[in-house]
């Protein structure tokens, strides 16, 4: 393998990985001895020092990983301090809780149980990792399908769709009455 594509293919293997790699695995997967491998992360781990990367290679008895440079903790620090928020509104819980329940289900299905357009409400849950694109339903426009994903369920504390709690039908009738009212009142204005 040439000497590029072996940088490469190291790089990718100990990035993917974050953690050691053996030497010898590493060897056999660029298809060169172990002394040519040790040469290969010698002289990328000059590269990234000469580029003043922030990255570096550390050794482990027999192995390899490739590691953030410790000047650079700070920072990582500062990101890792301020985690991103998920801010679920009413309208964003209430679609959610209908996909669940429903799922797979389409846009229009969930308009039609909220009374109210839910795009904003979908987009939210889609960059929350909440719910995903399932595919296609087989009916004329095709219109895409939306389920929960493994997201949802660790951040609502349940291994499975089946531990989400018994819908209550009187609850469910005042949902309704609900979704009727707003749409009256936006009739009315």
């Amino acid at each position: 393998m040439e000497r590029t594509k072996a940088y490469a293919v190291i790089e990718a293997i100990l990035f993917t990985m974050g953690e050691s790699v053996e030497i010898s695995k590493l060897a056999e997967l660029i298809e060169e001895d172990v002394k040519t491998t040790k040469a290969i992360l010698k002289e990328m781990e000059e590269r990234y020092e000469q580029e003043d990367r922030g990255i570096m290679l550390t050794y482990l008895d027999s192995a390899v990983q490739l590691c953030t440079k410790a000047q650079m903790y700070e920072y990582l620090i500062k990101i890792a301090k301020s985690p991103r928020k998920m801010t679920l509104t009413d309208t964003v819980l209430e679609t959610l809780s209908i996909i669940a329940y429903k799922q797979p289900v389409t846009r229009i299905e969930i308009e039609r149980v909220r009374g109210v357009s839910c795009d904003h409400a979908i987009n939210k849950l889609l960059e929350y990792d909440l719910i995903t694109e399932l595919g296609r339903l087989d009916a004329p426009g095709r219109p895409l399908l939306f389920g929960t994903t493994e997201q949802f369920l660790r951040c609502f504390g349940v291994k499975s769709l089946e531990e989400l709690p018994e819908m209550n039908p009187v609850q469910m009738e005042e949902f309704k009455a609900q979704a009727e009212e707003e749409i009256q009142l936006r009739l009315d204005i």
